[in-house]
């Protein structure tokens, strides 16, 4: 009821106006002679235009619009509305009277006349209402200090808000802006300082007037890490706590409600690199209308690709998994987010060559990506003879139902593990590469892909969730060794990637490619440790104690991403390289998969070092 009142409270508004603006445009232009021109038409024309000029307003919604937020995008509603009424009015006036007594300068009077009446309203009442609740209250007053990083679009916003809120639980004292131009002006009333290159400084200024920020919040899209690493030190150094304001990827990549509320800086912010430039027109031709299916698609990066091809309209999602929690977890999400995509929930082993094929037979995919793998790399080491089933006999199982059933293309996840491998998980992957590769030599039916990357944040089994569960619990933090290095990248990044290779192979028509995933700069452990210990706000060995338990069976120091006989090409992509890679023969396999079943893992080694004898674990 009190929208009601409002909107028809708005329309009288606007009504009143609009009676309003034909006799004065007319006195306007016509002075003293305005009585004996009007007297005859006055009443009867503006009872007409009010009738118009309601008509048009009620069908362009024009008084359901909220004035304190008027902008840009009402007043052009104001001037649409404007300007069609006049025109109709007009027009029915000289088709009636042929527009006598009427001057022909009136209708430009009126078109600038009219919309300035209906906006000014509007205006002063925002600029009323903004001048309410600019003023400080005590709530604002008592609100946590905040120095915000950024004057973009979202930081603007973040800043609004804190003003305008009483019961806001932040107030900004100061901004920053890497733009020169902005250095000394106000936005909102809020000083930009200058750059976070200068926070230190900045901080101690600040610091110095009594009023030091509590927190300092990014708001950036995308800062470079080594900035934000040196936000982190400084932060620590000064006491003051950091934080970031959401992205816009992150309200889209989140399944709760996203807000503007500042959340902590995590180690993607420390890590992380700026957005690549995708072919997403390429991205929607290779998948829209197919039938996919996912293999894995519960699994960190199976269920990442399952979100990301979900997007581009694919006639069918089928996904594979073993595991009926994961399954039910993805599916759930899916139905959710795409109540309409077509999904089939299959619960199956890659390793069962007939129930594979009857899936293969039964949905027909047209494009398969192969994500189901036993990746943990010291449980391999214990159970020998299931990651050769998992991750070689699946692959194979995928790989020659891709033959038989004529799939377009297959994409298989590899892992830096397989170069040069020194345990039982990367040997089975540098293994699924060659069964890929061997199998794509022979034939020129189906593309096979082969992506090869690191290490992936927050994946399951990787050391930033194991770390988190330590942090939590009060440490201590474990690494096995203070010299053990990895390359990182975010699962959506690392997703990205890999469609992208897939976009790759099917427009420059590559057979058997094998990219590898530029993954940036390899991150000493140990640091990402002492990196965690910090976002949490404490001190490492002092807070937090770092312990270090050596290298478990199977690990190397450092994961290498391509052989040395494998020489890299730059591609169109310049986060995706390819490499030089030719298809190797091999034994048959038959003695590895009778070793595995007997449950030999002695045995099983032995072959697997004969398949792969670059293995040395």
């Amino acid at each position: 009821m009190l929208n009601l009142r409002k909107s028809f409270i708005a329309a009288l508004h606007d009504l009143f106006m609009a009676s309003l603006s034909f006799p004065l445009v007319l006195y306007l232009r016509l002075g003293e002679l305005f009585p004996s021109y009007t007297a005859s038409y006055l009443l009867p024309a503006g009872f007409a235009f009010i009738i118009i000029f309601g008509l048009v307003a009620f069908f362009s919604h024009l008084h359901r619009s909220v004035w304190r937020f008027v902008s840009l995008t009402e007043m052009l509603t104001i001037l649409r509305v404007s300007l069609i009424s006049i025109l109709i009015f007009y027009m029915l006036l000289f088709v009636v009277m042929r527009l006598e007594n009427v001057p022909r300068s009136v209708l430009f009077l009126h078109l600038l006349l009219l919309p300035a009446l209906l906006a000014s309203s509007r205006v002063a009442y925002r600029a009323l209402r903004g001048m309410q609740v600019s003023a400080p209250n005590k709530g604002y007053l008592r609100a946590i200090p905040v120095l915000l990083v950024g004057c973009s679009g979202n930081a603007e916003q973040f800043l609004r808000s804190c003003q305008n809120s009483s019961d806001s639980a932040y107030k900004v004292v100061a901004l920053l802006d890497d733009d020169v131009q902005l250095k000394g002006r106000l936005v909102h009333g809020v000083k930009v300082y200058g750059r976070l290159s200068s926070l230190r400084a900045i901080l101690l200024k600040l610091e110095n007037k009594g009023n030091k920020p509590q927190r300092i919040i990014l708001s950036e899209n995308y800062l470079a890490p080594d900035m934000v690493n040196q936000a982190l030190e400084i932060c620590e150094e000064m006491g003051v706590l950091l934080a970031r304001l959401p992205r816009l990827i992150d309200f889209q990549e989140s399944n709760n409600h996203a807000s503007l509320a500042p959340r902590a800086v995590n180690v993607e912010d420390l890590l992380g690199r700026p957005q690549n430039i995708h072919d997403n027109l390429g991205l929607q031709e290779l998948i829209a209308g197919k039938r996919i299916l996912i293999t894995g698609a519960g699994g960190s990066i199976g269920s990442e690709l399952c979100r990301q091809i979900a997007r581009h309209n694919p006639a069918s999602l089928c996904l594979l998994e073993i595991s009926e929690y994961n399954l039910y977890q993805i599916d759930q999400e899916l139905s959710e987010i795409y109540p309409d995509l077509a999904r089939i929930p299959l619960i199956a082993d890659v390793r069962q060559l007939e129930n594979i094929d009857n899936i293969f037979a039964d949905y027909r995919p047209e494009l398969v990506f192969h994500a189901a793998a036993l990746k943990h790399v010291p449980l391999s080491e214990i159970n020998v003879e299931e990651a050769l089933l998992t991750n070689v006999l699946g692959t194979q199982n995928i790989a020659k139902n891709c033959l038989k059933h004529k799939v377009e293309a297959m994409l298989l996840i590899s892992t830096d593990k397989a170069v040069n491998p020194a345990n039982v998980m990367g040997a089975s992957k540098r293994m699924a590469e060659k069964i890929c590769q061997n199998l794509a030599s022979n034939q020129a039916t189906t593309r096979f892909v082969t992506v090869r990357f690191g290490n992936v944040l927050g994946s399951a089994g990787s050391v930033v969730p194991l770390f988190q569960r330590q942090l939590a619990a009060g440490g201590p933090i474990t690494v096995t060794h203070p010299e053990m290095i990895r390359y990182f990248m975010t699962i959506r990044e690392a997703v990205e990637l890999v469609l992208q290779a897939a976009v790759m192979a099917k427009t420059e028509k590559l057979r058997a490619p094998l990219f590898v995933l530029d993954m940036g700069i390899p991150v000493k452990i140990k640091d990402l440790a002492e990196k965690m210990i910090k976002l949490a706000g404490l001190k490492p060995e002092v807070d937090i104690e770092i312990k270090y338990t050596g290298l478990r069976p199977g690990e190397k120091l450092y994961e290498e991403l391509f052989y040395k006989d494998e020489p890299l090409e730059k591609t169109s992509h310049a986060s995706i390289m390819l490499a030089q890679s030719s298809a190797e023969t091999f034994a048959n396999l038959d003695d590895l998969w009778s070793a595995c079943k007997a449950r030999d893992a002695k045995t099983a080694r032995e072959i697997l070092h004969l398949l792969v004898p670059e293995f040395c674990g």
